[in-house]
């Protein structure tokens, strides 16, 4: 009995080695999927140097959802709202501006998803950190739809330490 046990172990151990893992296995990314995460590395790939940013891809009645609990917290109905209550401020709040170093990407379908550090300096000297999650739904090459995710109580203390500049 023992012998049989140890059998059907090491058959176990041989196919879980040599058969293909299905679902577990990379699959290729189709069209839609290959142009949105080649829209969205531009607009970082832009933010990082300074000559855009992903929010240049924002179309004009975006749905930008800031989730939790931070002073930003809320859902932003189009670009404008979104630009004029929350970039435009934290960007009046910083001295150098905000680099963005992306850890990973991932799409499926629609979606592009953005796992992301982003670093700057505040106006007062000290330094503002973050790390970040972004998950974007992308039409037609433009963001239609966003959820942020960061630490609140990073963003929280800059927000409310650091007045925005005139």
């Amino acid at each position: 009995m023992l012998n049989r046990i140890r059998l059907g172990l090491a058959v176990a151990l041989a196919l879980m080695f040599t058969l293909p893992m299905g679902t577990a296995m990379a699959q290729p990314y189709d069209a839609v999927e290959s142009s949105n995460l080649a829209t969205v590395r531009a607009g970082f790939d832009a933010w990082a140097n300074g000559t855009g940013s992903p929010y240049d891809s924002l179309a004009q009645d975006v749905t930008w959802e800031i989730v939790g609990n931070s002073v930003a917290s809320r859902v932003y109905t189009s670009k404008a709202d979104f630009i004029d209550n929350v970039i435009a401020p934290f960007n009046a709040r910083m001295s150098q501006r905000l680099i963005p170093t992306i850890r990973d990407m991932y799409t499926d379908g629609d979606t592009v998803i953005v796992f992301f550090d982003a670093e700057g300096t505040a106006r007062d000297g000290l330094p503002y950190r973050n790390t970040y999650a972004w998950f974007l739904t992308l039409r037609e090459d433009k963001i239609v739809k966003a959820s942020a995710f960061f630490d609140s109580i990073a963003f929280d203390d800059l927000w409310k330490r650091v007045s925005p500049a005139p």
